[in-house]
């Protein structure tokens, strides 16, 4: 079963000072780099969607998606980049800023998502959902298409919609951590030089 995953860089750049998430450095290394590294082994395909700072993002030496949307539309704009543009029949979503992925994020993901027969595998953690955290099969796109046609935006409520599943990842909760400030930064890199 292959899979192709799109990392989310594509937000405004509003926090952290008008500097794109996934390019701020952890440990001498971009974020995005981090989950590429993480990301890379468990997967067919990795393709980054991100409309800011594009030069930087091609030194991945990876396909670099943009939103088609001409209005900021959020996370779904990536989405639809993955489901459109990936060559295997599953699409997982990462965000750019999470640079602690679990090894088996997509192995457990898949293997709940065909054992249930769901459309979409979601991760949770400590009581949390992670909705960027997802996999989908391809066949949601038409669905996904038409919610965003409607001028909808929240990302649970569309997954909700479908066949879909939670995937618990309690033992690993900091996995899904985002980084929204420096301050958030900064101590991480202090909690992994110290571990």
């Amino acid at each position: 079963m292959g899979v192709s995953a799109i990392i989310l860089a594509g937000g405004q750049a509003n926090r952290m000072g008008g500097a794109g998430k996934g390019l701020v450095r952890l440990q001498n290394k971009p974020l995005v780099q981090h989950v590429i590294e993480r990301l890379a082994p468990q997967v067919d395909e990795v393709l980054i969607n991100a409309n800011l700072q594009i030069e930087q993002y091609t030194a991945f030496d990876l396909p670099i998606l943009q939103d088609e949307h001409t209005h900021f539309i959020g996370p779904l704009a990536g989405f639809v980049l993955g489901l459109k543009n990936g060559e295997h029949d599953y699409i997982l979503t990462v965000p750019c800023d999470s640079p602690l992925l679990p090894d088996d994020l997509v192995e457990r993901l898949i293997n709940t998502l065909t054992d249930k027969s769901a459309d979409i595998a979601v991760a949770k953690s400590a009581g949390h959902t992670h909705p960027v955290f997802c996999l989908m099969r391809k066949s949601v796109l038409p669905s996904l298409l038409s919610y965003i046609d409607q001028g909808e935006r929240k990302v649970s409520a569309w997954q909700k919609s479908l066949q879909y599943i939670e995937v618990e990842f309690n033992e690993v909760s900091e996995a899904f951590v985002n980084l929204n400030t420096f301050e958030e930064l900064e101590a991480l890199a202090l909690k992994l030089a110290d571990a």
